[in-house]
C-alpha cells in the first residue's frame, strides 16, 4: 500500500478549523489516510482520552458569560472552566465561551446535558469541548448552565468574566430594567442564597437550626432556651443571606426589597441565578 502524501495545505486547513498545533493535525491526517473528517474525528478523541486522563484535575479558572434575549424575557449563565489562568484570558477561549452562551440563549434547553448534545458546526458541543482538551493540553469542561424566564430579566458580568448573574423581576421597564442592574451586582457582591426566607432548602434551614443550638448549648445557654435561640440565630441568617432582606449595598438605610418597592409598589424578583468560578 502506498504511502498517503499529506500536503501543507490540508494540514493548514485542519489547524484553522480544529486549533490544534501543525504537528498534530499532521499526525490526525496521517492516522485517518489523508480523510479530513477521519482527521477531526481523531483530534476529538484524542481529546476525549486526554479528558478522562485529567479527570482528577481542577479546572478552578476560567469563564462565565451571562446573556439575556433582545426581548429582555430570557436569560442564560454558562460557565467554560480551564485548569489555567492562562488559557482563561485567550481570547480564543473566551470567543468559544461567548459562542455556547449564544447557542444556549438562542435554543434555551432544558438542562447541561441537552446543551452539551445541541450542534456545534459538524460535531456537537460536548465533542467540542473535548476536542479543545487534546488542543489546549489541559482540562476544559462547560460545567456550568442556568436559565430564567420571566417579565424582565436582567444580567451581569463580574469584571474578567470571574461571575456572572441573570436576575429575573415579575415587571418590564426601562426604570425596572435600570434597578435590575443594581440588584444584579448586589447578587454578586452579598452571595444571598435564596429570594426569600420561602425559597431557602430545608436542608440548610435544619443545619443553621443546628448550628444555632450547638452555639447556645456551648455557651452555656438552658436546654429550653436553645431552640428560641437557634430560631433567632435562623432569623439574621435570612436577613444576611436571602436577597430581598439583605440591606442594599448602595444604601444600607434600606432592604432590597424596600429598594424595589420604591419603583414599583408591586415589583419584585422572581428568581435569579449567580455562577461563579472556584
Amino acid at each position: 500500500m502506498s504511502e498517503v502524501t499529506i500536503s501543507a495545505a490540508d494540514v493548514k486547513r485542519l489547524r484553522d478549523q480544529t486549533g490544534a498545533g501543525m504537528m498534530d493535525c499532521k499526525a490526525a491526517l496521517a492516522e485517518s489516510n489523508g480523510d479530513f473528517e477521519g482527521a477531526i474525528e481523531y483530534l476529538r478523541k484524542k481529546g476525549q482520552k486526554l479528558s478522562l486522563k485529567r479527570a482528577d484535575r481542577e479546572a478552578k479558572e476560567g469563564i462565565v458569560i451571562a446573556l439575556v434575549s433582545n426581548d429582555q424575557k430570557k436569560g442564560i449563565v454558562i460557565r467554560l472552566s480551564s485548569e489555567t489562568d492562562f488559557v482563561a484570558k485567550n481570547q480564543d477561549f473566551i470567543d468559544l465561551g461567548k459562542a455556547f452562551a449564544q447557542i444556549a440563549l438562542d435554543t434555551f434547553p432544558p438542562n447541561l446535558e441537552a446543551l452539551l448534545a445541541l450542534p456545534y458546526g459538524n460535531i456537537t458541543i460536548g465533542d467540542k469541548v473535548s476536542e479543545q482538551v487534546g488542543v489546549i493540553g489541559e482540562k476544559i469542561e462547560l460545567a456550568d448552565y442556568e436559565k430564567i424566564e420571566a417579565a424582565l430579566v436582567v444580567s451581569y458580568i463580574h469584571s474578567g468574566y470571574r461571575a456572572g448573574v441573570i436576575v429575573g423581576f415579575n415587571k418590564s421597564g426601562d426604570a425596572i430594567a435600570e434597578a435590575g442592574k443594581d440588584v444584579a451586582m448586589q447578587i454578586a457582591a452579598m452571595k444571598p442564597v435564596a429570594v426569600d426566607k420561602d425559597g431557602v432548602d430545608a436542608a440548610i434551614i435544619e443545619k443553621e437550626i443546628e448550628i444555632g443550638m450547638d452555639i447556645a448549648r456551648q455557651e452555656g445557654k438552658p436546654e429550653a432556651m436553645l431552640e428560641k435561640i437557634a430560631q433567632g440565630k435562623l432569623n439574621k441568617f435570612f436577613k444576611e443571606s436571602t436577597l430581598l432582606n439583605q440591606d442594599f449595598v448602595k444604601d444600607g438605610s434600606k432592604t432590597v426589597g424596600a429598594y424595589l418597592k420604591e419603583q414599583d409598589a408591586d415589583l419584585t424578583v422572581t428568581a435569579f441565578k449567580h455562577v461563579m468560578l472556584g
